[in-house]
């Protein structure tokens, strides 16, 4: 009844994931191979089908911070004179040594080799449990960026030992994490269990959700918003556990409680569906929605979207119709990187729709958002406007139109697929070949596309100029220069 978005809990296992900072302190990296990223976190390896449908997984993404002016970051160096004296009045001094390092225009990061040290050495200097995690999650996150050389035949043996290396590195993190979760420490039951539910440190590197579900539920008992959410998801789909839809909703609504806009847009979604045991109450699920989008994030945007579509179209009694509210919901979940909303944006500014007036540049705008997260619709859609240009806006480019056509085809975009034969086929913004777009035609003909067949039915595609029968596109040589708005372009560039 309701659009749901797909969603995969968060994931240590993508090499952009970065622990938040409710869970590292300020934490500062000290390799020049483990440097904080942006988060785009998804659970990997798990069967697209048995996805929940909450929407990507609950995670606080901390960017990189500006050096400390009273240089206690880890630079390279060796000048004993670097640190401050400490004051009369202050605290004992910190377990941490930083006497090594040199502040100013001297300053460079360490080795890999000799920060691991650094930080092994300092972790082993203390007790304290925050600290021993802090380490541990930085191995984590050094063996998903420690370099692995390509192999060839003559270093078969230093690629062996490089991938040990990171091995060992994992080995050690996830021994010192259990230690640290056996003796009740919150945050290493929550990110052992994260390591374990996206094959990290586990047999043959496969989801072991047997071992992980137990920890997100010991986590969840003391207060983790995260852990309880992935406890639900686990519950309902059979993580690890049976498939008990009241046990999920008490894990969700114990998520909730703490506000994770993870929890309040899957109970959300449950009453508007009447899923998860639940009857139909659209009233309440957009109470829910409506929560969540208070506390939306770049992980969880999609209460703000969902809500967006709802306005669109109203619910009897419940919500009235509202377009411009609804542009400014998409807007929003736009601005937090949600590729479905940004794409519905460049929609509505290509064509004019749900009161958005007609304007290339936000319409292209909205698309390259998307696009640059690889939303197939969104790379197609750009194609047609490579094809034609947009003065002022974008040259219109036909090696463009070729490119982000074939990115849509290799996303799985059937009518790409047809497109990228016949620009092969011709020679638009790339070279003639006819057999790869012989192999083109053939994936979309596989995946039910008429033109595609009908082509291949005949006795062999023949180079044509564009804009003969069944072309992909109609125009003449007037197009690059034109000034021709977003109408036009859908009467001179037809992309079925």
């Amino acid at each position: 009844m309701y659009a749901q978005a797909s969603s995969r809990p968060q994931s240590v296992a993508d090499p952009e994931y970065r622990p938040s900072r409710d869970y590292l302190g300020d934490t500062r990296q000290v390799s020049q191979y483990a440097q904080p990223r942006r988060s785009q976190s998804r659970l990997r390896g798990a069967p697209e089908d048995s996805l929940p449908p909450p929407p990507q997984q609950y995670d606080y993404p901390s960017g990189p911070e500006p050096p400390s002016p009273d240089g206690d970051d880890f630079y390279a160096g060796s000048q004993a004179n670097s640190v401050r004296a400490p004051s009369p009045t202050s605290a004992p001094a910190p377990i941490l040594d930083h006497s090594h390092l040199r502040p100013g225009k001297q300053a460079a990061l360490l080795s890999h080799e000799r920060t691991l040290e650094l930080y092994r050495t300092n972790a082993k200097k203390t007790q304290d449990p925050d600290l021993q995690f802090e380490f541990a999650v930085f191995m984590i996150d050094a063996s998903k960026t420690l370099p692995i050389p390509v192999m060839t035949a003559g270093n078969v043996m230093e690629v062996e030992k490089a991938i040990e290396k990171r091995e060992e590195l994992i080995r050690e993190a996830t021994s010192l994490l259990k230690r640290n979760a056996d003796r009740g420490h919150m945050p290493s039951q929550y990110f052992l269990a994260d390591c374990y539910a996206n094959g990290i440190g586990t047999h043959k590197n496969r989801q072991d959700f047997d071992r992980a579900y137990p920890l997100f539920v010991l986590a969840a008992k003391h207060g983790h918003p995260d852990a309880s959410y992935r406890a639900g998801t686990c519950c309902e789909n059979g993580w690890g556990c049976r498939r008990e839809s009241s046990k999920a909703l008490q894990f969700y609504r114990k998520a909730a409680a703490a506000l994770h806009p993870g929890a309040m847009y899957r109970l959300g979604i449950a009453e508007l569906n009447g899923e998860l045991g639940q009857s139909k109450s659209p009233k309440e699920g957009v109470k829910w929605l409506k929560r969540s989008a208070e506390h939306a994030t770049a992980e969880f945007p999609h209460a703000l979207h969902e809500l967006a579509l709802l306005h669109e179209r109203g619910i009897d009694n419940v919500l009235f119709v509202d377009f411009e509210y609804a542009a400014e919901l998409l807007a929003q979940a736009a601005e937090l990187g949600y590729a479905p909303s940004a794409y519905r944006l460049g929609e509505c500014y290509e064509y004019g729709k749900m009161g958005c007036p007609q304007d290339p540049a936000l319409s292209i705008h909205y698309y390259n958002i998307a696009a640059q997260q690889n939303h197939r619709d969104a790379c197609f859609a750009l194609t047609a406007w490579y094809l034609v240009g947009s003065p002022g806006v974008l040259p219109q480019s036909d090696t463009e139109a070729f490119l982000w056509a074939r990115k849509a085809a290799e996303g799985g975009l059937v009518k790409a697929m047809y497109a990228v034969g016949y620009f092969l086929e011709v020679g638009i913004g790339t070279e003639t070949n006819l057999s790869e777009a012989i192999k083109w035609y053939k994936r979309a003909s596989d995946m039910g596309d008429k033109r595609a067949t009908q082509r291949l039915r005949s006795s062999a595609p023949v180079e044509r100029a564009p804009g003969g029968p069944g072309a992909v596109l109609h125009r003449d040589g007037s197009d690059a220069g034109s000034g021709k708005g977003p109408k036009d372009k859908d009467k001179d560039c037809v992309i079925m």
